[in-house]
């Protein structure tokens, strides 16, 4: 299927690893040219040449954090003809709110959920001059599966569920686009680690990690490419009609929930 993406031009945040390498991956295979920013020079380098290579894309490698505000500030300057505008950059630390301390849920709330609003203002103000432009929030399924061992990412994702949906559902009146997804686990190295640590804990084996994907929808997590596509075509005119609203990919995990 043709996406019709080829010559448009895509910044992506937190794009060094996991699903926003695999984003990056996906919009350079349908044509896009590509900013990569994460706070990884070497990972961003390293992708941004195999992408130039494979793809033929023209790629801009941005080594900042986006928890600065001037670095967000700086970035929609250099590349206010932006086309698509991915964020995805954030970790917010677990642990239940007795656990997260005051200085560790703000440095995560600073990065992901100020940072993609800050990343929307800017980048909302240069497209809304051009009266174009998508923008998708890769937010996380915990903001509607909320759990109290991750009670700091619970509440930011929710929070960004409900920017998103404010945003984009007045956004078409200046000829943009906001939509947000919801991944469930999605197979990254950051997931991988975290069941190698429940691995180890309920099997004394961490290398029996897989075992722990068995209760999963399909038994397995979600894969990258999966999320990536699901990017594509909503930053495409094929979804040209979809606006202030948030799609789950959780394998049907936030329906399953019992009655009792």
């Amino acid at each position: 299927m043709d996406l019709g993406l080829l010559g448009r031009l895509a910044v992506i945040t937190g794009a060094s690893k996991g699903i926003g390498a695999g984003c990056a991956e996906r919009l350079a295979a349908e044509g896009c040219d590509l900013v990569l920013a994460s706070r990884s020079q070497a990972e961003l380098d390293t992708l941004a040449d195999r992408l130039r290579a494979v793809h033929g894309v023209a790629v801009t490698v941005e080594a900042m954090d986006m928890a600065d505000s001037r670095n967000v500030d700086a970035l929609a300057a250099r590349h206010s003809e932006a086309d698509i505008l991915v964020n995805n950059a954030g970790a917010i630390p677990g642990g239940t709110l007795d656990e997260i301390e005051e200085e560790r849920w703000r440095a995560g709330w600073e990065l992901k959920v100020h940072g993609y609003i800050n990343m929307c203002r800017r980048f909302y103000a240069t497209m809304c001059g051009r009266r174009r432009g998508v923008i998708v929030n890769v937010i996380g399924a915990a903001g509607e599966s909320p759990d109290s061992a991750y009670i700091a990412g619970s509440t930011g994702n929710a929070a960004l569920m409900t920017f998103t949906r404010a945003l984009g559902g007045t956004s078409p009146d200046d000829g943009i686009r906001v939509v947000g997804i919801n991944p469930g686990p999605i197979l990254t190295d950051r997931i991988e680690t975290l069941l190698r640590g429940r691995a180890h804990d309920q099997f004394g084996d961490a290398e029996r990690w897989r075992d722990c994907l068995a209760d999963m929808p399909f038994g397995r997590a979600g894969r990258v490419e999966e999320v990536a596509a699901l990017v594509a075509f909503l930053a495409s005119d094929l979804s040209g009609y979809s606006t202030g609203t948030i799609i789950t990919q959780d394998g049907g995990m936030a329906s399953r929930r019992k009655a009792f």
